[in-house]
């Protein structure tokens, strides 16, 4: 099975397996952080809030005509938004159908839940879910098209 999103899951894995400890990782997600996107103002609402995060956090996602999604997102969190980039280093520009067939286990692999705080893992994990909410709709309105 060719997925982009698994491949860029064992890229991502690579890369924070190599930094070690847990401080230069705390330094890696900061740099991610500090390097994401701004998120379009019109989507930082009430609308695009993440549910279950302790720090603001806001999710956009569309889906291009050749069915790619497009993730946009911010924190006020300079840890939480490098969690962020981390998601959208997976998921952005990926087809739907790949993010629902590849495994959420690649969090667990980068060694976050054992690092971050509770309430960081669940914002995280409550991030991930977001994710998938859109890439279920998405994927639910191709099948739709396709028929």
């Amino acid at each position: 099975m060719n997925n982009e999103v698994i491949a860029r899951q064992e890229k991502l894995a690579q890369e924070f397996n190599a930094l070690g400890d847990w401080e230069a990782r705390y330094k890696h997600l900061i740099e991610l952080g500090k390097n994401l996107p701004a998120m379009n103002p019109e989507f930082q609402t009430e609308t695009f809030k993440v549910k279950g995060c302790q720090s603001q956090v806001w999710l956009h996602a569309a889906i291009d005509p050749d069915g790619h999604m497009k993730l946009q997102a911010d924190s006020d969190a300079l840890i939480v938004k490098g969690l962020v980039a981390v998601l959208l280093k997976v998921y952005d520009g990926a087809r739907a159908s790949d993010v629902l067939e590849a495994p959420t286990t690649f969090l667990k692999d980068l060694g976050f839940e054992g690092g971050l705080s509770p309430s960081r893992a669940n914002g995280l994990y409550a991030m991930l879910k977001q994710i998938l909410y859109y890439a279920t709709a998405f994927e639910a309105i191709a099948k739709m098209k396709r028929t």
